[in-house]
């Protein structure tokens, strides 16, 4: 019994690092910011890639936007993103829409 509860306590371990990894991603909800206005999006390589600049702390590659988009709503995963010196929250990133 010792040795069946030694293994599982391992399996539980070589688990963690990736369960960590992916609660690390946040989403960010920009559905109800208004475009213009809060942020800039502009949609190349046909629609699947984007440029956004907006305002907010935290955001990281990896990490998930919500944007609205007439009434419907799209996410996009943050590929890269770089933040601006002044004002420090402001971001320009490159997004990939997730399909």
């Amino acid at each position: 019994m010792n040795l069946s509860f030694s293994f599982l306590n391992k399996l539980v371990l070589v688990g963690s690092p990736a369960n960590k990894l992916k609660q690390n991603k946040k989403i960010h909800d920009y559905s109800q910011q208004v475009l213009g206005t809060d942020y800039v999006f502009e949609l190349v390589n046909g629609g699947i890639l984007g440029h956004m600049t907006g305002v907010g702390k935290g955001i990281q590659p990896g990490d998930r936007i919500i944007l609205q988009q007439g009434c419907e709503s799209y996410q996009y995963q943050v590929e890269e993103i770089d933040y601006y010196s002044d004002p420090s929250d402001m971001w320009i990133a490159l997004l990939k829409q997730v399909v």
